[in-house]
């Protein structure tokens, strides 16, 4: 049997948007706008995809992203951007959101948002 959070409550929302690659966390920069996060940033979603000037940007649900320095722990989880497009644990400030899944070898956790 193998497990799967994809799809499970997503909801996507369609935002304008400068320089945002697919797969990277976004935080609102402007009115109707995203922009890439920076190291530290807070987070509204995860773009999933662009074109053009604008992109869709999955707000809610369960999705896997980068993360960078110690893994984060599954459970309630303080998180914030780490500037590269993926998430890293903080231990103040940040979101506290759910982790349901990491995976040491590919660098990646499945959150709520």
């Amino acid at each position: 049997m193998s497990i799967s959070f994809q799809g499970i409550g997503q909801v996507c929302a369609t935002f304008l948007c400068g320089t945002v690659a697919e797969g990277q966390l976004v935080k609102v920069s402007g009115r109707g706008t995203v922009a890439a996060c920076g190291d530290g940033d807070g987070f509204c979603g995860v773009a999933v995809c662009k074109k053009d000037d604008a992109c869709t940007v999955q707000v809610a649900g369960f999705v896997t992203v980068g993360y960078s320095g110690t893994v984060p722990a599954v459970g309630w989880s303080a998180l914030a951007a780490n500037g590269s497009g993926g998430v890293k644990s903080v231990s103040t400030g940040g979101q506290t959101l759910l982790v349901v899944d990491a995976d040491t070898t590919a660098k990646t956790v499945t959150i709520l948002l």
